[in-house]
């Protein structure tokens, strides 16, 4: 475990990087579950893959949208949002977290660094040791790094559930069916 060496540019009144214990149970925790949920601001919350990595000394969150893969509206970069992590050994919220999104360009050395990581990870992937190039091409990569104090973590949960209300939709029953 490497903590933040020194802050990175903030956006939007962040404040300083997370505190050393609560680096290592974000840390923890994003390398143990390989699944998070992202709330971009003005949208409804996404479960995505990830993956946890070290690039120049600083641990962050890795994933892939669009292009095939697993769709995450709204990310862009500079922007704050908030991440929860599950455990993954009880499966519920373990830690919420502010984190700065920045796009992982192809041919840059972060992008050499974690598509590999990535590419591993990703399973049954439809066209094999193509999928670095299809990302290359019609995908994006985003870094979003913990910012700020630790939102949620043991001993410091909100009352809330954190679960997201039902989505009405062509295939949500309104009422209940008399026979």
């Amino acid at each position: 475990m490497t903590p933040p060496q020194s802050p990175a540019p903030l956006a939007h009144g962040a404040a300083a990087t997370l505190a050393l214990p609560d680096f290592a149970l974000v840390e923890e925790a994003c390398k143990k579950s390989s699944l998070l949920w992202i709330a971009v601001p003005g949208l409804r919350d996404r479960a995505v893959w990830h993956v946890w990595q070290e690039h120049d000394g600083r641990g962050a969150v890795y994933l892939v949208t669009g292009g095939g893969e697993q769709n995450v509206p709204g990310l862009s970069d500079g922007q704050v949002v908030r991440v929860t992590v599950r455990s993954k050994d009880k499966g519920g919220r373990l830690a919420t977290w502010s984190g700065l999104v920045g796009r992982v360009l192809p041919g840059t050395p972060e992008w050499a660094e974690v598509v590999p990581t990535l590419h591993a990870k990703r399973l049954n992937a439809h066209d094999g040791e193509g999928q670095p190039e299809r990302w290359a091409e019609r995908s994006a990569i985003f870094r979003i790094a913990p910012q700020g104090p630790l939102l949620e973590g043991p001993g410091r949960y909100g009352r809330a559930s954190g679960a997201a209300p039902v989505q009405s939709g062509p295939a949500t029953t309104v009422t209940r069916r008399v026979r």
